[in-house]
Parts: C-alpha cells; structure tokens; sequence
C-alpha cells in the first residue's frame, strides 16, 4: 500500500521550497507551455490547463512510497508566486541514488535563483533520506544547466547517446553525478528544513 509522506518544505535566504498546489496551474502552464523553455527539459510543451493539472498530479504522485520523490515549487521569500520547480525522483532506495530535475521562468534565470535552491534540495537529500548519488542528464547544448551542475561539483560521466526523446526526435544527453562525499567537501552552503 502507497503512503504519502509529510511534505518537506525548505527555506533558503531568498526562497521557500514548498508543495506544488493548485493554486500554481496557471504560474506551471506558463513555464511548460513556452516551447523555447522546454526545448531542454525533456518533455514537449504543455498544451492546455488539464495537461498542467495533470504534471501537479504526477508531481505530487512522486511522494508515494515505496519508491518516493519531491517536486518543490521554487517561490521567493517576499514575492508569492510559482517562479519554477526542482526535484529529486527515482529514488532507487536500496542504490541510495535519485536523479534531479528543475526548470525556472524566464524571468527568473540568470539570478542565482536555481542554484540556491538545488542546494537546499540536495542538502536534503543527502541527510534527510540517505541519498549517496544524485545524477542529472542534461542536453549538450542545455549551457546554463550545464553550468549551475558544474558549480554544485556534479561530474561528467559520459554520453547517453540518444537517451531522450522530445520535440519529435531523439537528443544526446550528457550524464553527470554528484556524490555524498563530494558534497561534503564542497563549498556550497546548506538550506534549513522547516
């Protein structure tokens, strides 16, 4: 039987890491149904409020154990207002390793936003459940998102030829991965669990 559990919300110097709710369809049909920002995230864009409503759905679905993730709605502290997600998902309990996944609004990039909180999320991650791997897959043309890997010390791994499949054809995307004991050494400060 699938148990749902607490939702983690996290704090940051600027943002609140909290649950994806309803009220966030229309902040989520922006950001999903703008092909330019999907060109990169792996899925073609959403077409319509149901299709939004749906991905919520799939979103929260994750924290469904036994085999749990989290999808955060990334809000700033002083602005409310969906401004893009980041999660961990599958979760492989027994391998201690999940994969991560974000996405910001247009308006919102280019300000340290998605950094601040990847690092709450894997901080998390790395002490709240156990994790010991946490691995990205990311396009080769994708800079921005191969940059911000780069800055939490992610590692490239290698080429996953043809690993994706959106827009109509098939994408190369590069494999990277952090470790528990790279975190540790690494100069990234730590976000508080509410």
């Amino acid at each position: 039987m699938a148990v749902q559990t607490p939702f983690p919300t996290l704090e940051t110097p600027r943002l609140m890491l909290r649950e994806i709710v309803a009220a966030d369809v229309p902040a989520l049909l922006f950001i999903h149904g703008d092909p330019e920002l999907m060109r990169w995230f792996g899925n073609d864009p959403l077409p319509d409020v149901a299709a939004a409503e749906a991905l919520i759905n799939t979103f929260n679905g994750w924290r469904q154990l036994p085999n749990p993730g989290t999808r955060w709605a990334l809000e700033r502290r002083n602005i409310p207002g969906l401004i893009g997600t980041c999660g961990l998902f599958a979760w492989n309990r027994l391998w201690r390793k999940c994969v991560v996944g974000y996405e910001l609004a247009g308006a919102a990039q280019g300000q340290g936003y998605m950094h601040e909180a990847l690092t709450a999320a894997l901080s998390w991650g790395f002490s709240a459940i156990g994790l010991n791997r946490v691995e990205a897959q990311v396009h080769p043309n994708n800079v921005r998102s191969l940059e911000s890997l780069k800055r939490l010390h992610f590692v490239e791994e290698g080429r996953l030829r043809e690993g994706g499949f959106w827009g109509g054809q098939y994408h190369d995307l590069l494999q990277y991965s952090l470790l528990k004991a790279d975190w540790r050494r690494s100069d990234c400060p730590r976000g508080a669990v509410l």
